[in-house]
């Protein structure tokens, strides 16, 4: 430095001590600095004092020689010291060349800046505020620092700027946010630590009103959450605690709209195998559950985004019990803030839609279209990684409705749905989605049925039978929900059409029961039985369809499938619409198995007692027509045909029929199911049965039928058991009295006059039936036969 320049007032023996490379020296000349500036501030020279600050920084502190620039920091924070009270009033001369010395190499230099930075801070307190910035970001870039004693020393000086700020009233919240929000996203861990013990400070001051600007600083503390370093891990969850403490205190001032976007981003796990993504994910699931049930319908258009994360976490495993607990209450809260009020919303979107059709303008509250992609997260993004993330729109806060993004929601789902990996508990939660939007959004949902229906198909054939039961409820709701009464001539699974299934005509629909030209035509059968709409053909020809082609299915699950329905719509009209679709069946042997399958439940399950009771006596002209419409499809197969004339008590019909067997191909499995007949024959199902073989003058024709079945069966087990029955069979004589054979005659007349009075059937025109349809099974049964023998000729050959 040039000696013999003038640095007036600064004399040539302070300026000498200054630039010394002893620090005793310049502290002296320190020491005469504060004298001098003592004299001017006395004196009120102002313009003396600046030049004396102006000389120090410039000449000094912001000098290239490391001897001045360490007296030039003694000399400005001497200068303070001995502004006293008045320092404020050239703080800003005196911080910046300070903080200019922050990002000097020497850290010896760098350790002299924050002393005398502290000196000038301690002297002026509350009047640095308005600097405050300015000195965050100082201190922000030294909390870093590699040096420990420059690490010390700006500890001391934040812990003093701190209490400055914890006393004064006077502290710019909304000039110091932008910065938080920049530094906040730092890698380095002091600086995070730095981050989050100022967060805190700010947070425990009563006029500091942090929680209003807490969605620009919440993405980057869930950032540092994750650190790696359990300190500031867990000085992070005491700030978010604190957080969430005054959330649930003030509700009504938070803005829950705004920081919905970042809980779902951080509910998202992108790396399982991080015990940090863990804690992130839990905290921010936490939070969730919170903000949902703190701000009930305010998140319903952040939906689909929810269920987006929170969904996948229901499946976790007990590792992760607290996560899939906090998204179960999540997903439970949700889904309790859709009521029927969001499908009332569809007739004033309507009305908006004409009004604007027309040329009217639509009013300036109009709610947004559900349809708007910026509403909703990308379906084809992949939930776990956080720039595949979309944001939502935020909506307008001030509107007084809240709107349902169902499409979102649906989209959602159905993803979930077609996700092989999505675990069961996934599944079951997303069916009970489903179930609860049918229930609460009929007109709503069924625009998405066309597109969901293929997949609830598909999920019959799921593993577990909790989910597959969940999956009955969503398309036993959708059959026969009023909302349904749409056209028929869509198919539900056009994808598909390896299997033609044809529903039968109107003209040959039963009187009582559903005519598949439409929902609106149904006509109960009884007071019981549900209201069926236009979906509930399409689902019974596409369950069948879906059974034709997955026989495994049939076998495995058939019956469970069909007895759950039976339960959710009514056991009259599953069978009933199934057996006329049957009748329509171009596969005959698959027409064959349902038929036995239906059978047995028919005859062996409890939840089909009812239906059994209503065909036992045919005492009305539903239950007849009922069993001319089973009988139809029954004769696929024979065994079968004859159970259900005994269940409905047509012994003579029975007798008839097995009479026919001899002129059909008998197979194994055509004994088998005799066999199993006459097992049935001997369970309580068929106790009534054996019961009436003590009236022998009036049911010849039931003991006929049951000695035609001893004759087709082999020397068996099964022939042993039925012939054993049959000896058991008393003599009609011994058990005449006086009273019987007076009124035998007229109780057989009695029964005959009932059945005649209510349904006079044409069983002749049924056993022509019968014949029609075995000649089509022993046609198709030659052909295939044929075509085997023709292969096994090629192969000789």
């Amino acid at each position: 430095m040039n000696t013999e320049k003038d640095f007036s007032p600064l004399t040539p023996n302070i300026v000498r001590a200054l630039n010394d490379k002893l620090y005793e020296k310049r502290k002296v000349a320190a020491l005469e600095i504060e004298k001098l500036v003592r004299e001017f501030v006395a004196q009120n020279n102002s313009t003396q004092i600046r030049h004396v600050i102006q000389i120090l920084a410039s000449e000094f502190a912001l000098s290239q020689h490391p001897h001045s620039r360490k007296g030039g920091l003694i000399g400005l924070a001497a200068c303070s010291i001995a502004l006293g009270k008045d320092s404020g009033l050239y703080l800003k001369e005196l911080i910046e060349p300070v903080l200019t010395c922050f990002n000097d190499s020497d850290s010896r230099l760098r350790y002299y800046a924050c002393e005398a930075l502290y000196n000038i801070v301690k002297v002026a307190r509350g009047a640095v505020l308005p600097h405050f910035n300015l000195l965050f970001d100082g201190l922000s870039k030294l909390a870093a620092d590699p040096d420990p004693n420059v690490k010390s020393g700006s500890e001391l000086l934040d812990r003093l700027l701190k209490d400055i700020v914890t006393e004064s009233n006077k502290f710019d919240l909304v000039a110091f946010v932008p910065l938080l929000r920049e530094r906040i996203y730092s890698n380095n861990q002091y600086a995070r630590q730095f981050i989050i013990s100022w967060i805190l400070v700010l947070e425990s001051v009563p006029d500091i009103h942090l929680l209003d600007y807490l969605p620009e600083i919440l993405d980057g503390l869930f950032q540092i959450l994750g650190d790696n370093s359990k300190e500031i891990r867990r000085m992070c969850e005491m700030v978010l605690g604190e957080f969430l403490k005054e959330i649930k205190k003030t509700p009504s001032s938070v803005k829950f709209a705004e920081m919905a976007n970042i809980l779902v981003i951080h509910c998202q796990v992108v790396d399982e195998t991080k015990i940090t993504n863990d804690l992130i994910q839990l905290t921010s699931m936490t939070w969730m559950r919170e903000f949902i049930t703190l701000s009930g319908r305010v998140l319903l258009p952040y939906s689909s985004g929810i269920l987006t994360a929170v969904l996948p976490c229901l499946s976790y495993d007990d590792r992760k019990k607290s996560t899939k607990e906090a998204a179960s209450a999540c997903n439970h809260s949700l889904m309790k803030l859709i009521t029927p009020e969001d499908d009332e919303e569809e007739e004033e979107e309507e009305e908006e839609e004409n009004k604007t059709a027309t040329g009217s303008p639509p009013h300036k509250d109009q709610p947004k279209a559900e349809g708007d992609g910026s509403d909703l997260l990308d379906a084809s993004q992949e939930s776990g990684a956080l720039s595949n993330i979309s944001f939502f729109s935020q909506t307008s806060t001030d509107r007084p409705h809240v709107s349902l993004d169902l499409d979102g929601i649906v989209q959602v789902l159905d993803r979930h749905l077609h996700d092989s990996s999505t675990g069961m508990m996934t599944r079951i939660a997303v069916l009970k989605w489903l179930y609860h939007l049918y229930i609460k959004t009929p007109r709503k949902m069924f625009r998405h049925t066309d597109s969901l229906f293929p997949m609830l198909l598909k999920t019959l054939s799921d593993e577990s039978d909790e989910v597959i039961l969940k999956d009955l409820e969503v398309l036993a709701e959708i059959a026969s929900s009023p909302a349904g009464q749409t056209d028929l001539s869509a198919s539900c699974d056009s994808g598909d059409q390896r299997l033609e299934l044809k529903v039968p005509s109107a003209a040959g629909a039963k009187p009582g029961y559903l005519t598949p030209s439409g929902g609106s035509k149904a006509v109960d059968a009884s007071p019981s039985t549900p209201s069926m709409n236009s979906y509930f053909y399409k689902f019974m020809i596409n369950l069948l369809r879906r059974f034709s082609l997955e026989r495994k299915l049939l076998e495995n699950r058939g019956g469970f499938i069909i007895r759950q329905l039976c339960l959710l719509l009514h056991a009259e009209n599953i069978f009933h619409s199934m057996a006329d679709i049957l009748l329509k069946e171009e596969d005959l042997k698959f027409a064959s198995t349902m038929v036995q399958t239906l059978n047995t439940i028919l005859l062996t399950s409890a939840e089909l007692f009812q239906l059994r009771n209503q065909l036992k006596d045919l005492h009305t002209q539903e239950s007849c027509a009922l069993f001319c419409c089973l009988y139809r499809s029954w004769c696929h197969n024979p065994v079968a045909t004859v159970s259900l004339c005994f269940l409905t008590q047509n012994y003579r019909h029975a007798y008839d029929l097995i009479q026919k067997f001899g002129d059909l191909e008998v197979s194994v499995d055509f004994l088998m199911e005799v066999d199993k007949l006459v097992q049935l024959i001997e369970s309580p199902i068929f106790t009534y049965l054996r019961l009436q073989l003590l009236d022998v003058e009036n049911n010849p024709y039931l003991i006929k039928a049951l000695y035609g079945l001893l004759m087709l069966l082999p020397q068996s087990q099964a022939f042993q058991l039925l012939s054993h029955r049959l000896r058991c069979v008393p003599n009609p004589e011994l058990l005449r009295t006086a009273d019987d054979s007076a009124s035998a005659e007229p109780r057989a007349q009695q029964v005959a006059a009932r059945r005649a009075s209510h349904a006079p059937m044409d069983y002749r025109e049924l056993l022509e039936h019968f014949d029609r349809v075995q000649s089509k099974h022993l046609e198709v049964r030659h052909q295939r036969s044929g075509r085997a023998t023709d292969l096994s000729d090629r192969k000789l050959m």
